[in-house]
């Protein structure tokens, strides 16, 4: 798989290598078999830890790889091309990290991220309810306080690696309608009250369970707010900035796949007495899947504002998260 290198780094083109060489030797050759069968395939999430890839914006005092949005986005593009729907979940697994990692206090980054970052944990961001999407502010699931405690009750929807996740971030409403309502909480996976859905029926991403999340009077205690009581807004779509980016760069690795395999089959296909790959207009194709690859400059320009702190990085965020679910 070939992949933009202008303006990198030789750290970001050996990060780059790396991660290639992992896909093709761990993810390539079990993709569709992953996606009939559905699989979570631990054992292969673990070995992606082993190269530092369970923490790979975490800072490295509490076992992450402290590398920053821009090399992240080349990790997902790259892991992608063997498997989307495992980068997919990586990179939500480190949305979940980065979250307790930059708005955890020391005694919860001590408590999460050393086994989130080896992914003996594993993590999941429950944003999404039945009836709001991730409309963060019109969110129903609430969190009331009790004492030295939190009560949670509500439901979360499409939650990628519900059930086999032992860590999630929930954001309740703990105050009035509107955004300054909401609180985030850190919830285990054995804490009484939490269930889960069957894993839903999709077309493609099998390679990671997708379930409902449900709060039935989830008694946890304060100390598993994350950030302070009203925060959770700030705190979910700023997750939501790097998210968004990790899953532009999956869509990118697995179209640039589709591309490299259909020259592959192209250039080794004949018919009428010609390549396929000859045929002008399968070539008019081609161009046409080569030019969206263009896209990448697009996550780069985003990648690279949110690291600088750049005040427009929100927009370029969701921007790319536009262009992605508009492609016709």
């Amino acid at each position: 798989m070939s992949t933009m290198t202008t303006s990198l780094t030789e750290d970001q083109r050996s990060l780059i290598e790396t991660t290639l060489d992992f896909a093709q030797d761990h993810l390539s050759p079990h993709g569709l078999r992953w996606d009939q069968d559905k699989p979570f395939p631990l054992d292969v999430l673990r070995k992606a830890a082993g190269l530092g890839l369970g923490g790979v914006y975490v800072r490295e005092d509490a076992g992450g790889s402290g590398l920053t949005r821009a090399d992240g986005v080349l990790v997902f593009e790259s892991l992608a091309s063997g498997c989307p729907s495992i980068a997919g979940y990586l990179s939500i697994h480190n949305m979940v990290a980065w979250m307790i990692d930059t708005y955890g206090d020391e005694a919860q980054r001590a408590r999460w991220l050393p086994r989130l970052c080896a992914m003996d944990s594993l993590g999941s961001y429950c944003l999404t309810e039945p009836g709001a999407g991730s409309d963060a502010a019109a969110l129903r699931t609430r969190a009331v306080r009790d004492g030295g405690h939190y009560i949670l009750s509500g439901v979360r929807q499409f939650i990628s690696g519900a059930g086999a996740a032992e860590v999630y971030i929930v954001m309740a409403r703990t105050g009035a309608d509107g955004p300054r309502g909401i609180s985030a909480f850190v919830i285990e996976r054995d804490d009484p009250g939490l269930s889960f859905g069957p894993n839903e029926k999709k077309m493609g991403w099998n390679a990671q369970p997708t379930r409902q999340v449900v709060l039935d009077e989830v008694r946890v205690p304060a100390d598993r707010l994350l950030g302070g009581e009203g925060d959770g807004f700030r705190i979910a779509m700023s997750g939501l900035n790097g998210g968004r980016l990790g899953i532009a760069a999956c869509s990118l690795g697995g179209a640039r796949s589709a591309l490299d395999r259909s020259l592959t089959y192209l250039a080794g296909r004949e018919a009428f007495g010609y390549r396929l790959l000859d045929a002008q207009a399968l070539q008019f194709r081609l161009a046409d899947m080569a030019t969206e690859l263009a896209a990448r400059a697009l996550v780069q320009q985003a990648a690279q504002a949110l690291d600088r702190g750049d005040p427009q990085s929100p927009q370029l965020c969701v921007g790319l998260w536009s262009y992605r679910v508009n492609r016709p």
